[in-house]
């Protein structure tokens, strides 16, 4: 009979898109998982990859520090479907037993994430912003807010393997490859399952229109509900052109419907990581803080000076937006000209 001590090692799912690309997510994840290795005994850091003609990305993948790659490769997984991936996901748990799994909190990997729990039988936190060992119980502590993002809540799995989390994109810094300093093993698993059994059939794949990239912008300038109403927000608009970023918001904004939600930055939003941040007209909700207090740099202009915004900021302006902004657009233009 399995039990807990059975389990071992920490996986990585790798996500990659129709290109082959890999996700960000998961090269971040990569380094979190060798950081949480290295206080856990005898354990390795594994990637999981999924796909159709994948050799090209475990040659890079054996690149991050991992000392094991799990893999399946079949023409039944060359799109993107839970269907399909699930069941082959769970097959790897079963024969293998991971201690800890993660997974990027991107749509594909939440789909992913909640079925293979499910069918394993386990606990699945979801959108964490932060992971960590417990040096006393050696469980994982999977960190996430809660309430609204009133609180942030630590929760662990003690009864169930694995332990599973979805993390969000850009909470952690993204690994880096290195020179292959030991052996990476490689554990192909063939695919029992058919296209005959995947119910859901690509017809077509239709590529989206070109949208707002807050997740690789360097300079974001967001607005929040200082700015008084729809017709200002053409302020930070004209600021964040000024400066060659892209265009940010708080989630009442976005409520309100002042702008899009692809522009909302926050818990029920995008997780950001810019080197320069500007927070226009927002008071600091941890909300809001959860999407982007991991920025490089974080500005905040606010005419409270006890707005909680400042506690997180690395340069405050406390006055009147309307006219520190037209003033700041003025003196960047002035100063490109130059």
């Amino acid at each position: 009979m399995t039990g807990l001590a059975d389990y071992k090692d920490v996986w990585i799912f790798i996500e990659q898109d129709r290109k082959g690309k890999i996700a960000g997510v998961s090269l971040e994840l990569l380094g979190k998982g060798k950081e949480l290795t290295k206080d856990l005994a005898n354990t390795n850091l594994c990637a999981v990859i999924l796909g159709e003609n994948i050799e090209e990305i475990s040659k890079e993948v054996s690149r991050y520090g991992v000392q094991k790659i799990y893999s399946m490769d079949s023409p039944v997984l060359k799109d993107r479907r839970a269907e399909a991936f699930v069941p082959c996901l769970v097959r790897l748990a079963e024969k293998h037993k991971p201690l800890i799994w993660l997974f990027g909190a991107t749509t594909f990997g939440r789909d992913l994430a909640s079925g293979v729990a499910t069918l394993l039988g386990t606990g699945l936190t979801a959108d964490c912003t932060g992971l960590e060992i417990d040096p006393e119980t050696k469980l994982l502590r999977q960190i996430r807010p809660a309430l609204g993002g009133n609180i942030m809540a630590a929760i662990i799995c003690k009864e169930h393997r694995p332990q599973m989390a979805t993390v969000r994109p850009k909470v952690f810094p993204k690994s880096e490859p290195q020179e292959i300093s030991g052996e990476v093993q490689f554990v192909h698993e063939d695919v029992s399952i058919s296209e005959e059994n995947i119910l859901t059939k690509i017809l077509e794949v239709i590529s989206a229109k070109e949208g707002v990239n807050l997740s690789d912008a360097e300079i974001i300038v967001s607005g929040g509900m200082g700015l008084g109403k729809a017709e200002n927000f053409k302020l930070i608009e004209e600021l964040a052109k000024a400066l060659g970023g892209a265009v940010g918001a708080s989630r009442p904004v976005v409520d309100e419907g002042w702008i899009s939600y692809d522009h909302q930055v926050g818990q029920t939003g995008r997780t950001v990581k810019p080197k320069i941040y500007f927070a226009v007209g927002i008071s600091g909700a941890i909300q809001h803080l959860i999407g982007m207090r991991s920025s490089d740099i974080i500005i905040a202009i606010n005419n409270d000076p006890k707005a909680p915004i400042f506690e997180f900021a690395d340069y405050g302006i406390i006055g009147n937006l309307f006219e520190i902004v037209p003033a700041l657009i003025v003196e960047i233009k002035k100063r490109k000209m130059t």
